[in-house]
């Protein structure tokens, strides 16, 4: 038997897909996710992410290529798949709107035929997991995002899949919330092993949750490393962006870029391989008076652009 660090749960090989008289949404990409991993399966609209996890969970067939999801071919076991994978997409729900949470994960458990004992043990161990003890009774529709997210995970747990399909869970949410649902799926990914493929636009969804990266570009795979190779090479840059009650002072320095500069602000990209955040931030506040400072990651758009570019170039 396999380690269970090295069982491999997904496995694709030369996958595609294409659409009648369109250009392959899927072009010949091949990779695999071991048990227990959270894989960030990542790029820009229209790369092909939502197809290839549409072919995962068997809601598309492939036009070619190979796809064994937990030792199923999704396409033709698509009921016996469904009853191992979950899947929550943060612009789509699958809870009923007019219920209250507690009564679609009870429906969820008749329709995976759940005993009534194992249902009722797991809906309360996510009440107290995802802290949903105060919303439980409220209808869905009268939720806040976040809350309804937190519900939309534990719903998709409810009959304890081997594996979960994540497109985009904190999309629309604030930093805070955000924060909360990252946790949520962390604590879900160690207490119940299950693995993960997550897809996201939100750098700090990929960097605090992910243990491997790939890239996908107009069908193609053009990255696949772990996150810490990711990070070092191309995450070590940031943005300040200050208002000052001066005239605005930046110096030529080097690691630093100015990306725009009025009269009383400035937005600076920092190299931070170069020049610590700290480093510049002091010398800002000791040469300004501040009103307002913060600093954010770079697009994500803009590191799969570069290494988009990057793996042209060596074409």
């Amino acid at each position: 038997m396999n380690d269970l660090k090295t069982e491999k749960i997904v496995e694709v090989k030369n996958l595609t897909k294409q659409f009648v008289k369109e250009k392959k949404a899927v072009d010949n990409i091949s990779f695999t996710i071991d048990k227990g991993e959270i894989l960030g399966f990542i790029g820009p609209n229209g790369a092909g992410k939502s197809t290839t996890i549409k072919m995962l969970s068997g809601i598309l067939t492939a036009t070619e290529g190979y796809i064994s999801v937990l030792g199923y071919n999704p396409s033709k076991d698509r009921k016996k798949l469904a009853r191992q994978i979950g899947t929550v997409f943060g612009q789509k729900s699958q809870l009923w709107m007019h219920l209250p949470p507690i009564e679609t994960f009870k429906l969820l458990g008749v329709l995976y035929d759940i005993d009534k004992k194992i249902l009722n043990n797991r809906i309360e161990k996510f009440i107290e997991l995802f802290e949903l003890k105060q919303i439980l009774n409220n209808q869905v529709r009268k939720l806040s995002l976040g809350e309804r997210i937190k519900c939309e995970i534990a719903a998709s747990l409810i009959h304890n899949p081997k594996v979960l399909f994540l497109d985009e869970p904190t999309i629309g949410l604030d930093v805070v919330i955000k924060k909360v649902i990252r946790d949520l799926i962390l604590k879900m990914n160690k207490e119940e092993n299950v693995t993960i493929l997550l897809t996201s636009h939100d750098i700090q969804d990929i960097e605090k949750l992910c243990d491997r990266v790939i890239i996908i570009n107009n069908g193609k795979i053009v990255f696949e490393n772990s996150m810490k190779f990711l990070k070092y090479n191309f995450l070590g840059k940031k943005i300040i962006s200050v208002k000052t009650e001066n005239q605005i002072e930046i110096k030529d320095i080097e690691g630093i870029n100015v990306l725009k500069q009025k009269d009383y602000s400035a937005k600076i990209e920092i190299d931070t391989k170069i020049n610590s955040i700290k480093d510049i931030i002091d010398y800002i506040v000791e040469n300004n008076t501040i009103m307002d400072i913060t600093i954010d990651d770079i697009p994500l758009e803009e590191v799969i652009s570069e290494i988009y570019n990057q793996s042209k170039n060596k074409e």
